[in-house]
C-alpha cells in the first residue's frame, strides 16, 4: 500500500463526505465566468493533505469526525485555495500544479475576484460549524496568511540574510494553515485545552516541514515537481539552504550574487552557480536536519496517544511530508 492510501485508510468514508460537502459549497453560482473559473480550480485538486489532517486529528483526539469537523475542513480548504489564487497574482505565476493559473487563463482582475469569492464561501462554511472556537481559528488564519505574504515581500527587499526571518515567514505563510487544520479538528470534537494546543503544535511542526521540503525542491530539476529549478531565486527569494550556506562559508562572490538575487538582477547562469554553491556547502543537508527536528517534535506529540490505525496514519503523514518527491 502506498503512503497516501495508508494515510487515508481510516478516513475513507469521511473524505468522501468531505468531497461531497466541498463540491456542494461551490455549486450555487449563476455567473458563467465565475462558474468556468471555479471549475478550472476544482479540476486541479491535489491530494487533500489538509482535509486529511483535519479528519485524522479529529479521530485521534475525539474518536470520530463530526459535522463541525467537516465544515471546518471545507472552510480551511476553501481559504487555502483562495490564498493560492491570490498568490499567483502576487507572484505573477502562470502555472499551478501543472495547469494554467486563473490569472493566466483569464486576467488578474478575474483572479482576485475569484479568490475573494472562495474566501467569502469559506466564511459561510465555517459559520455553519456553529463553533466559535473554529470560527476564531479560521478568521485568524486569514490574517496570518496575508501577514506571511507581506513578510515575504518585505524580506525580498531586505538585503540582509536572516534565518529567523525565513522561519517567521514560513510559520505564517504555511505552518499556520496546518496548525489551524489540527486545532480546528481538536476543537470540533471538544477535546481538552491541552489536547487542542498539542494538536495545534503538531500541525505547526508538520507545516514547517512541508514548506522547507517545498523550498528544497527548488534546488533540483524534476518534471514531477512542476516548477523550474531556481524558481524561488528568479522571484528574488533566498530560502533556508542558501541562507545557511551563505552564512557558513565566507565567499564574497556568493554574497554578491545573493544580493543580485534579492534585487532581481541575477542571471540564470548566476542563479545556477549559487544553487551549486548551496549544495556544495551543506545547505541541503542543513535544511533536511531542520526538517528532522520538526518531524521528531511532531511525532513526540503523537506518542501521548495510544497506538491505533489513526495514529499510524498520522505518523505516516509526517514521514510523507518529508519524503515526498513533489
Amino acid at each position: 500500500m502506498d503512503s497516501i492510501s495508508l494515510i487515508k485508510s481510516p478516513i475513507v468514508a469521511e473524505l468522501a463526505a468531505f468531497r461531497e460537502l466541498f463540491d456542494s459549497a461551490l455549486e450555487h453560482r449563476s455567473n458563467a465566468l465565475l462558474d468556468r473559473a471555479v471549475e478550472h480550480i476544482r479540476h486541479r485538486s491535489g491530494k487533500m493533505m489538509r482535509p486529511m489532517m483535519v479528519m485524522l486529528v479529529a479521530k485521534l483526539a475525539g474518536g470520530e469526525v463530526r459535522r463541525p469537523t467537516q465544515y471546518a475542513a471545507v472552510a480551511l480548504e476553501l481559504l487555502h485555495t483562495a490564498s493560492l489564487v491570490h498568490d499567483d497574482v502576487v507572484d505573477d505565476s502562470s502555472e499551478r500544479r501543472g495547469q494554467l493559473s486563473v490569472n493566466a487563463l483569464y486576467n488578474n482582475k478575474v483572479a482576485v475576484l475569484v479568490g475573494d469569492y472562495l474566501l467569502a464561501t469559506a466564511l459561510v462554511q465555517v459559520a455553519l460549524s456553529r463553533n466559535l472556537g473554529i470560527i476564531d481559528v479560521v478568521s485568524r488564519l486569514g490574517c496570518d496568511l496575508a501577514d506571511g505574504e507581506l513578510l515575504q515581500l518585505s524580506n525580498i527587499s531586505d538585503l540582509r540574510l536572516d534565518e529567523q526571518a525565513y522561519f517567521n515567514v514560513i510559520r505564517k505563510k504555511t505552518a499556520a494553515l496546518f496548525a489551524a487544520c489540527a486545532k480546528s479538528a481538536a476543537l470540533s470534537v471538544e477535546a481538552s485545552d491541552e489536547t487542542v494546543e498539542d494538536m495545534r503544535l503538531f500541525g505547526e511542526y508538520v507545516g514547517m516541514c512541508f514548506q522547507i521540503k517545498d523550498d528544497v525542491f527548488d534546488y533540483f530539476e524534476s518534471k514531477e515537481i512542476g516548477k523550474p529549478t531556481g524558481n524561488d531565486m528568479h522571484e528574488g527569494k533566498l530560502t533556508l539552504p542558501a541562507i545557511y550556506a551563505l552564512h557558513t562559508v565566507p565567499d564574497a562572490h556568493a554574497r554578491e550574487l545573493a544580493q543580485r538575487v534579492k534585487q532581481g538582477e541575477a542571471t540564470a547562469e548566476e542563479i545556477a552557480w549559487l544553487i551549486g554553491f548551496t549544495k556544495q556547502n551543506g545547505g541541503i543537508d542543513y535544511a533536511r536536519a531542520q526538517m528532522d527536528g520538526f518531524r521528531n517534535r511532531a511525532l513526540q506529540l503523537l506518542e501521548r496517544f495510544p497506538q491505533s490505525d489513526v495514529r499510524r496514519s498520522l505518523e505516516t503523514y509526517v514521514d510523507y511530508v518529508i519524503d515526498r518527491v513533489k
